[in-house]
């Protein structure tokens, strides 16, 4: 789990960097005035490019990419017929916290521990301490289906 964390923190930090070393490539003109508009500077990185580096990156790190609409909508349905309190109103914290799971089971074989980490993941106001091992083994298949199914 420590590699993966470290992979994506360095991930990360690439590419904070990456935006912090634009170069410019026009020069300024003596006779230009000072508050006037002048041309972005221009990036030398693909926007592209970083954008597939962060996927790829986030792959490693064992981290789906985001769900797109539709697999959005099924997912929130799926955890909506286990309880509505799971999601509880707070769409992109249920998609979070799925994305996390899915992190968490990439390495994780062991069924019963990944029906207890969501547990512990998937909590709400009225039950802090998780929905019970049996809602929380639907939540896990309701992740793994929708959000991660190559896990």
């Amino acid at each position: 789990m420590r590699t993966h964390h470290f992979t994506l923190l360095a991930a990360a930090g690439l590419l904070a960097l990456t935006g912090c070393s634009e170069a410019v490539t026009s020069k300024s003109k003596p006779d230009a005035k000072v508050g006037a508009p002048t041309s972005a500077p221009q990036s030398s990185t693909d926007p592209e490019a970083l954008s597939s580096a962060a996927a790829a990156a986030a792959a490693a790190a064992g981290i789906p990419p985001s769900p797109t609409p539709e697999q959005r909508t099924i997912y929130l349905a799926a955890l909506n017929k286990i309880d509505p309190e799971i999601v509880n109103g707070k769409d992109d914290k249920a998609i979070s916290r799925g994305l996390s799971q899915c992190q968490s089971m990439k390495d994780e074989k062991d069924p019963t521990k990944r029906v207890e980490s969501t547990n512990r993941r998937f909590i709400s106001p009225n039950h802090p301490d998780g929905f019970g091992p049996t809602k929380a083994a639907f939540i896990l298949a309701a992740v793994q289906t929708n959000l991660c199914p190559t896990y």
